[in-house]
């Protein structure tokens, strides 16, 4: 009996296709996008990424995010922006004189001054969206239109430290909405007591390797978007500022060049839990955390931070730059900057401290030659 080679693909309807691409995350999508033409033509269906987007960012949901996201070039392009993570390349190394040189032909004024209006860069034009998940569960939400109390160009928002406290922030939703609580019943472990966490680290470790954090920011004037988060945590302290407390910190490295002496800036993002109700359970304690500060503010390499005007250029800049789906490749930069930065403190300490000597050697031998005038 003869046989005919029939393509797989040919086989199929187009709805089967549809019906099995629809099924898949992201990732999984843009492979599947890559093995055969059929696939990727269905690919290109703004549908089956608009399912993808709100699988991974649940606040894509709303309607008023749902109708931002087409007006920036649709959903395929939102995932293309904001799955990817922000990766800087361009870490300087510590100088030798421990201080970061400003340009030669750039003066104070080109760091704090006003923004030329040409720039078309309003903090109104940047959107938050911001989503926490532990475990695979949506725990908190958010969406901040504007970055709220900067007035014009002129006002004060421009020359003080930049920093978003989404927490503090209402959307005209019901006050509940932002108390964030994680029991047992979401994952938790639980404890027996505060002293035997500190021992064993056991709540503190799920916590870490746990939760995921979103924070991407749009600017509907630019029609561009970036995530400023790193997903996991890249560090922390448990038990900080107090035995109850648990921070995360988050974040990316953002290129600044021209804005700032360094030429980049680390975006910090700060998420801090505290232990609020701990009754008797079965196994341990009833453990709750409660979410306490979800904020986001950008500092230089010497740890100052950047003021508005020039955060706005920075948060710009980072809609723009280059993006990487490798997540070691992030990490390497992230540790990069972290070897830089701190090369860079033990320099200026270490400057500081001859100057201190300096000074101390001067004003002995000042009051030496007083004294020796003041007797003979």
């Amino acid at each position: 009996m003869a046989t005919a080679e029939i393509d797989s693909s040919t086989s199929l309807s187009s709805d089967l296709l549809y019906d099995i691409l629809r099924r898949l995350d992201g990732p999984s999508l843009a492979k599947a996008a890559c093995t055969c033409a059929d696939f990727s033509s269905i690919s290109k269906e703004e549908v089956l990424w608009e399912n993808a987007c709100h699988s991974l960012w649940p606040s894509t949901h709303r309607d008023d995010v749902r109708s931002l996201i087409s007006s920036i070039g649709g959903f395929r392009r939102f995932y293309a922006d904001c799955f990817p993570l922000i990766v800087s390349e361009g870490i300087p190394a510590a100088q030798a004189d421990g201080n970061l040189p400003y340009p030669d032909e750039w003066t104070e004024h080109d760091y704090y001054g006003d923004i030329d209006e040409n720039e078309s860069i309003m903090p109104s034009d940047f959107i938050s969206i911001v989503d926490v998940r532990y475990k695979e569960k949506t725990v908190y939400s958010k969406v901040l239109w504007g970055i709220t109390d900067s007035d014009g160009y002129n006002g004060w928002f421009h020359h003080c430290p930049f920093r978003i406290d989404l927490l503090s922030y209402s959307d005209g939703s019901d006050d509940e909405d932002n108390d964030v609580l994680l029991s047992v019943d979401d994952g938790l472990p639980p404890i027996t007591s505060v002293e035997r966490e500190r021992k064993d680290g056991k709540l503190w470790r799920d916590l870490h390797e746990g939760i995921m954090l979103s924070w991407i920011i749009v600017n509907s004037r630019l029609k561009q978007a970036a995530n400023l988060a790193s997903w996991s945590p890249l560090g922390g302290q448990r038990h900080w500022p107090a035995d109850r407390n648990f921070l995360l910190r988050f974040g990316s490295i953002l290129p600044a060049k021209d804005i700032l002496p360094c030429q980049v800036a680390e975006c910090i993002i700060v998420m801090k839990f505290s232990i609020v109700n701990t009754g008797n359970g079965e196994g341990g304690m009833a453990t709750a955390l409660r979410l306490t500060e979800l904020s986001m503010q950008l500092e230089d390499m010497a740890g100052a931070h950047v003021n508005g005007r020039n955060s706005l250029l920075v948060l710009k800049e980072a809609l723009s730059c280059r993006r990487s789906r490798n997540y070691s490749q992030v990490l390497e930069y992230c540790h990069l900057y972290l070897k830089a930065q701190n090369e860079f403190k033990e320099e200026k300490i270490r400057n500081e401290s001859w100057f201190d000597r300096l000074y101390i050697i001067s004003s002995i031998a000042v009051v030496a030659a007083f004294c020796f005038c003041y007797i003979f």
